[in-house]
């Protein structure tokens, strides 16, 4: 247990370090901005794309991380139940985020689709 707290002690800071960039090198390199125009509404549709794509990336990310460490926590708690209880808090935890995650990018779809005006087609 302890060599586990010394080892999540480093990974976890070093992790969220570098997960941002791990989940930027996926995006698309950014253009010139157009000066002098407003914003047509596949702009806005492309940016709720975008936006969204990111969050629900990184939150699905954050998601399976807590479902790892509750397993984690939960194979190798043996007779503690204090323990098995917190793991099996960071699971439902997990699970729960995850379906947020899910239902967000679906609200996140159909206010793309209405701005873009494809929802009725």
């Amino acid at each position: 247990m302890e060599t586990f707290k010394k080892i999540s002690k480093i990974a976890i800071p070093v992790g969220l370090v570098i997960l941002p960039f791990l989940s930027l090198a996926a995006l698309p390199l950014p253009t010139n901005p157009v000066g002098g125009g407003g914003l047509s509404l596949t702009e806005v549709d492309t940016l709720i794309n975008t936006v969204a794509r990111f969050i629900i990336t990184v939150s699905i990310v954050i998601a399976v991380i807590f479902i790892v460490i509750g397993a984690i926590m939960l194979i190798s708690a043996g007779s503690n139940t204090a323990l098995s209880d917190r793991g099996k808090a960071y699971i439902k935890n997990g699970i729960i985020g995850a379906a947020v995650v899910f239902l967000i990018g679906v609200i996140l779809q159909t206010i793309s689709n209405l701005v873009a005006r494809t929802f009725f087609n």
